[in-house]
């Protein structure tokens, strides 16, 4: 929510916009793309305050009594980019330092949904989120998250029902109900998720594949965008609906050139641009959505066209009238660049102040506190409503979520049922893994013959491109340990350990052997959440993830670097050049996305909602 506006700055934006006061800040010689008008104007901008009060012709304004005037020598000036849909904690990156990664890459406004950080703390970490968003050089809208658990079969830290969702919803800053993920519960009229559709103003969807009458009942439910479109007809079939569709373009899913035709119009007209999940790395050398913009006009989309999808079209999506172009009233997020064909910004001013230049933040936000330490420092004192008994225990629970018993070696064997024994010895025994699609979240069912090869946990064979997948329950202590295959994600040796799982964020290893299987998950345990890679019987690196076992206190270049050197490791142990090692294996436990997941209960089958065995007998 937002609140009354100031009369008294509402009277003076008039004042200066009729000409009867000097602006606070006057840009001259500017060429101003018009996000309306599909075109670019030569002009003054002058602001009062955090807004914008009147766009002339160049050379029309003195600049006498402005407190500031910027000549901006030709440069283009235009609304700051919005990011419409994105996970804050898939950066690993707390909220300030996100600010500090993304908003030299001309990022305004992000529409952050915190259902990582909610399904391993629930509310504290909605309310986590919300405090240590505010005050940034970043406008930080939360919308609620939908489903924590996203689904009854998963095994999340949390349960958020409606009545619990309810009371944000007078909150500032949050907008509506983020992407509706359990298909099954909507279409069999689950009263609590009508309950939570009814009580929030806006609802964004997330459907991907959904087609006919499932697609007509989803958007008849009020889910009105989708960002898991991977193919011009999906997205096309959704805008006809009258759907926003958002073309992402994330370290995972980069859908873009995929969708590059929908930068056209009729379909224009309806799409804008979000990231969803982006590294620190990919942030900080390719940019943000600077980078998706590049991207499509490299592939022949329209300048223009592209930037009012990652402007003007995100802030309708959402009802922000008070941004996303460059004209009176709206707010003075602005960034400056030199040219469309290698769009790169220069300058970023925030609610009128210049925030970054040059690719540099000029004043960085305030740190987060470390684990290490109390929270004294948090950027605006005690979060809002929290007592200091209640920061402490909220406090604890985030950085200490890892509640895994003790394990041994032996825990990621395999034990064989009496009847598969049989069938192995007879070669009839067969696997189910998890097939990985390239380029894409989606997966899908192979069956494969059980092979038994020295040193290696049976099933394991690098020559067939399968490895040990094991997802534990991290949340309860209660145990639960679900067990599989995966093929085509490369690796020959070792084992890849992460606390980052989609959605419910329980403890993935991914390997070869018992040993390194065992030492990748004991190194994440240790360090209340994190990365690692073992191999040989040792562990070779790490990085700790103490925020909900999700993100680092660190900055975005330290965090990148680690990043960088796991991503080494695991390629040198196998994994393919054109797979992101660990994000790829985060998204191996989504329980929403067709169609064969692991999750502490076993393999599910996503579109029956079925859990199926690991291993299958052929017939004789």
């Amino acid at each position: 929510m937002s609140g009354r506006r100031d009369l008294s700055a509402e009277a003076r934006l008039i004042r200066v916009a009729l000409g009867q006061e000097p602006a606070d800040l006057l840009l001259l010689n500017a060429r101003v793309v018009n996000v309306f008008t599909l075109s670019v104007d030569f002009c003054d901008v002058g602001i009062v305050g955090d807004r914008i009060a009147y766009l002339l012709p160049a050379g029309r304004e003195s600049g006498e009594g402005v407190a500031e005037v910027l000549d901006l020598d030709g440069a283009y000036l235009a609304p700051a980019l919005i990011d419409g849909h994105l996970h804050i904690e898939s950066s690993m990156l707390t909220p300030p330092e996100l600010a500090a990664a993304i908003v030299p890459h001309g990022t305004g406004t992000i529409i952050a949904d915190p259902h990582e950080i909610a399904n391993v703390v629930g509310s504290d970490g909605i309310d986590y989120m919300l405090e240590l968003s505010r005050g940034l050089p970043l406008d930080v809208r939360i919308a609620l998250p939908s489903s924590v658990p996203a689904t009854p079969l998963d095994a999340a830290g949390a349960v958020l029902d409606a009545e619990r969702l309810r009371p944000y919803y007078g909150r500032e800053r949050v907008i509506g109900l983020a992407e509706v993920m359990d298909h099954a519960a909507l279409f069999a009229g689950s009263a609590d998720l009508l309950a939570k559709l009814a009580d929030a103003p806006l609802i964004d969807g997330h459907g991907p594949g959904l087609t006919g009458r499932d697609l007509q009942a989803y958007v008849a439910a009020g889910c009105g965008s989708d960002h898991e479109s991977t193919e011009a007809a999906e997205a096309r079939e959704k805008l006809a609906l009258g759907q926003w569709v958002m073309i992402r373009q994330g370290t995972a899913a980069p859908n873009l050139a995929a969708l590059i035709e929908l930068f056209e119009p009729p379909w224009d007209s309806r799409c804008l641009l979000v990231s969803d999940d982006r590294h620190p790395g990919d942030l900080l050398e390719d940019g943000h959505m600077d980078a998706a913009l590049r991207l499509a006009i490299a592939l022949g989309a329209e300048p223009l066209r592209a930037l009012r999808m990652a402007t003007l079209h995100a802030a309708q999506c959402f009802g922000l009238g008070d941004r996303g172009a460059v004209a009176p009233g709206r707010l003075a997020d602005l960034i400056s660049f030199a040219s469309f064909e290698d769009f790169r910004v220069d300058r970023v001013w925030h609610r009128g102040r210049l925030v970054a230049r040059g690719g540099e933040l000029l004043a960085r936000p305030a740190p987060m506190p470390s684990s290490a330490g109390w929270p004294v420092g948090w950027p605006a004192g005690w979060p809002v409503g929290w007592s200091q008994g209640d920061c402490a225990i909220r406090y604890a629970r985030i950085f200490r979520s890892m509640n895994v018993g003790r394990l041994t070696e032996r825990d990621f064997g395999v034990r064989f049922e009496e009847t598969e024994k049989a069938a192995l010895a007879d070669g009839r025994l067969c696997l189910r893994a998890i097939e990985l699609v390239p380029q894409s979240l989606l997966t899908q069912e192979r069956l494969l013959p059980v092979r038994i090869r020295e040193d290696l946990i049976p099933g394991v064979d690098p020559e067939q491109d399968v490895v040990r997948l094991a997802v534990l329950e991290r949340h309860h202590g209660t145990g639960q340990f679900g067990f599989g295959y995966l093929h085509g994600y490369g690796l020959r040796s070792g084992a890849i350990a992460s606390s980052i799982a989609h959605d419910s964020h329980n403890l993935i290893v991914a390997g070869c052997n018992e040993r390194d299987m065992f030492l990748a998950a004991e190194a994440v345990i240790q360090m209340q959440g994190g990365l690692a890679v073992a191999e040989g019987g040792c562990v070779l690196g790490r990085l700790a993830l103490p925020v909900a076992g999700l993100m680092s206190t660190e900055p975005a270049a330290t965090v990148a670097a680690a990043l960088e050197e796991l991503k080494a490791l695991a390629r040198a142990l196998g994994v393919a050049a054109d797979i992101d090692p660990f994000m790829t294996l985060s998204f191996v436990s989504l329980p929403v996305i067709p169609d064969l997941r692991l999750l502490p209960r076993g393999l599910v089958l996503v579109r029956e909602g079925r859990l199926l065995p690991p291993f299958e007998i052929a017939a004789p």
